[in-house]
This record gives structure tokens, sequence and C-alpha cells, in this order.
């Protein structure tokens, strides 16, 4: 096959894993930062150009879409899509995951259990409704926020008060959710693959610190998710869309709480946790599916 990565860096871990698991198999490989294509459009003709080159006479894309290029790489994809091009992640998937209200939004109203989440543009409500959300410390988020980079913890109302009208002054979009004590800074990453539990690892935060991401310094062990949490990470994956997804749930009192889905999971942590090559499954379901 001919396979094209969508990445902003091809020296990246994730980026480099798919790269080998692909030559391994024999395929061609090229990889491009989406950013710099272009994109010509005219009736049933859409071409997507790289340094004035249009790319063709590809087999399946792969995008891997940083969330500072959501939009534009989300434009890239359907520009594929329209040539009738397979890819591992469609724009619309893309773009429902992504948005981290619009993901929440989507898994609540099909009934996946999410922590209590409130968006407001209202400051003279404010006080009243973060009494509604429920007891301090709460957990403030920018929406697009990625590697736990935009999520603060806030200890008391007054402060949350403060950081949300600094952020609606500066026009920033957020949302903001109940703190689950009881998870004590862990999470569950269960990885998905056309539909396949392929492999899952907890995270911990480190000490004096609430975010589990693997970038702020929190460990990881590798585990087996239990049968109501995969149940809630195939439901979540199928209703988004998604054929490689990582889903991250809370362990709380009231049972598995989906924090986020990520459309574009990074490999590093969890092929290094757990030992399994998830680039070469994610290149196994790209064969299927090209040659379906």
């Amino acid at each position: 096959m001919n396979l094209l990565i969508l990445s902003r860096n091809p020296a990246l871990y994730s980026t480099q894993s798919l790269i080998v698991a692909a030559r391994k198999r024999g395929h061609f490989v090229r990889v491009v930062d989406h950013i710099y294509c272009d994109l010509m459009i005219e009736n049933s003709l859409n071409e997507v150009f790289y340094n004035n080159v249009p790319l063709r006479n590809f087999d399946a894309i792969i995008p891997r879409i940083g969330s500072t290029a959501t939009d534009y790489g989300a434009a890239v994809i359907r520009q594929f899509e329209a040539q009738h091009v397979y890819t591992t992640l469609t724009s619309q998937a893309l773009l429902k995951a992504r948005n981290k209200l619009t993901c929440l939004q989507l898994l609540a109203a099909h009934g996946i259990s999410v922590p209590k989440t409130l968006l407001t543009n209202n400051m003279l409500v404010l006080p009243h409704m973060l009494e509604r959300l429920g007891n301090n410390p709460i957990v403030i988020k920018l929406i697009n926020s990625t590697q736990g980079i935009g999520v603060i913890l806030s200890e008391s109302k007054k402060n949350a008060e403060t950081t949300i009208e600094a952020l609606q002054k500066l026009k920033e979009k957020f949302i903001i959710q109940k703190y689950i004590k009881e998870a004590q800074g862990a999470d569950i990453r269960i990885f998905v693959v056309d539909g396949e539990i392929v492999a899952s690892m907890k995270r911990q935060a480190k000490p004096g610190e609430f975010r589990s991401n693997l970038h702020r310094g929190a460990s990881s062990i590798k585990i087996t998710p239990t049968k109501e949490e995969m149940k809630v990470a195939f439901k979540a994956v199928k209703l988004l869309g998604l054929q490689v997804a990582g889903v991250d749930i809370l362990r709380s009192k009231d049972g598995p709480l989906v924090l986020e889905v990520n459309a574009s999971p990074g490999l590093e942590g969890i092929e290094g946790t757990t030992g399994v090559d998830i680039a070469a499954k994610i290149i196994e379901l790209t064969e299927r599916q090209v040659t379906k």
C-alpha cells in the first residue's frame, strides 16, 4: 500500500512508530505536515497539494492531528474523503471528539456517564451555578486543552470566580467540572483499535499534582479494565465514530466516568507501559479496510 501520514513532525514518537510498523509490512510511507497542505476545490475535482505538488495515488491516510490544528486538519481529511481515500480518522469523528464540550454532550445524551460539567457566560449567576456543581475543589478546562495544559484546579469558589472572569476577559472557551476526589489523581486509558481493546494502563499523578498526564510527570502501569469500563469505552468510541481512540476513564463512587475520548492518542506512553505494538495494530486495521 501507499500510505500517507499527516503529522506536524515526522520525528515524533507516534509518527516514527507508525512509519516503522508500516515499512516492516512492506508498505510505502510518506509523511507530510497537514498545516502546509493546500486544498483546491472545483466541482468533483478535489485535490490536495503539498509544496505545489498534488498528493495522489495514496491508498490510505493516517491522520495525526494535534489540538492546535483541528479545523485545518479536518479540512485536509475531508478533502481526501471526497477522493474516496480511506482514513483511520474521519473529519467528523475528529471534530466531535476534539471539542470537549461537544464530546461530553454527545456522551451524556446517550447514557454514558461523565463528570458533572458546567458551561456558563453569566457572571451574575455564576456563584449559584457553582453551588449546583458541587463542593470544592472544581476543575476548569480550556475546551481545546491537551496533555494537561489549560486544566486548572480551583480550591475555592472565590478563586474559581476570579479565574473564570479572567478567562472570559481573554475570550477563552472553557468548561467547569466537578472534581472527582475518590479518583485520587488517577485515570484509566483504554486504547481501542477497530472495535478491540488492544492495551490499557492506569496513570497516577505525581505527589502534589492532580493531572495524571504522563507529560506532567505521572507514572503508569499496565492494567486489565473491568467489564463495565470496557463496555463504556466501546460505547463511547462507537458513538463518536472512531476507529482508533484513547478513552480516559475516572473511577468514581458512582462507577466509571468518561473524562475524554482522544481521537489522535499518543503511542509512546501506552506502548512503553504495556509493551503492545499499537502502531502495528493501526497498520493492520488500515490493511483490512483498504482491502475491503
